[in-house]
């Protein structure tokens, strides 16, 4: 087929598939800081340049994404407003706790929620005096089953409420053991040298979420850490 062919195709592609391309772009240019080429779009996606610019425009007038000075297409602020439709109660609820725990502990604080097979970062706050601290920004993602803030909403639900929610995914161990300390712990699992402390954030009516430090060292054992941690997820969840 030509490439006008592959184009023409491409055009006349259902709208299912072009709303789940442009996800799929806005998802490339949240894990992309410094932003990406209208061909790199392209080749992420496996559609024609193109079509991918299309998509990409249709996005920027929308205000979801921005184009740099380079050309280079960037996450826009209204994905910003979007994002404060998310959880506004727990956003709200925790943004007090992550600041004090940001700046008592120096490190990076954050709260996760579950999406599927992955943790999402849905707010995030940096000490004050950021040097050498891990940066989490909301909406990163990583593996459910790596990290402590993926053990520490598992600790919250019994097997048989995890098994109805994620068949076939294992309850892991370090949950089990979580779910009696209070807090998980987790080192080497999602970045190499870093290490994460959580403690699941109970809500009524909804998914456990999980607040959470990481820091590559600290001069604080684990267990005050993770207890520090606990109280802060205890304190959110009482304003829930």
């Amino acid at each position: 087929m030509s490439t006008a062919d592959t184009a023409r195709a491409a055009t006349s592609a259902p709208a299912s598939q072009t709303l789940s391309r442009g996800i799929r772009a806005l998802e490339i240019l949240a894990d992309a800081p410094d932003g990406r080429t209208t061909a790199q779009v392209s080749v992420e996606l496996g559609v024609h340049r193109s079509i991918a610019y299309r998509i990409l425009r249709t996005l920027e007038e929308h205000s979801l994404v921005i184009r740099d000075a380079g050309g280079r297409f960037l996450a826009g602020p209204g994905l910003a407003n979007l994002a404060r439709g998310v959880a506004p109660r727990l956003q709200t609820a925790a943004l007090p706790e992550l600041t004090t725990l940001a700046a008592d502990l120096r490190m990076t604080a954050f709260v996760a929620v579950w999406d599927r097979s992955h943790c999402v970062t849905l707010v995030a706050v940096e000490p004050p005096h950021g040097e050498g601290t891990i940066v989490q920004r909301p909406g990163s993602r990583h593996r459910f089953d790596a990290g402590a803030p993926g053990i520490a909403i598992q600790s919250a639900l019994t097997e048989a409420e995890w098994d109805h929610l994620a068949p076939g995914q294992p309850y892991r161990e370090e949950s089990r053991a979580a779910a009696v300390t209070g807090f998980a712990a987790s080192h080497d699992e999602v970045i190499p040298g870093v290490s994460s402390i959580a403690a699941p954030i109970l809500v009524r009516g909804q998914l456990p979420a999980a607040i959470a430090v990481v820091y590559v060292r600290s001069d604080s054992s684990v267990e005050d850490l993770g207890a520090r941690v606990a109280r802060a997820a205890r304190a959110v969840g009482a304003l829930l």
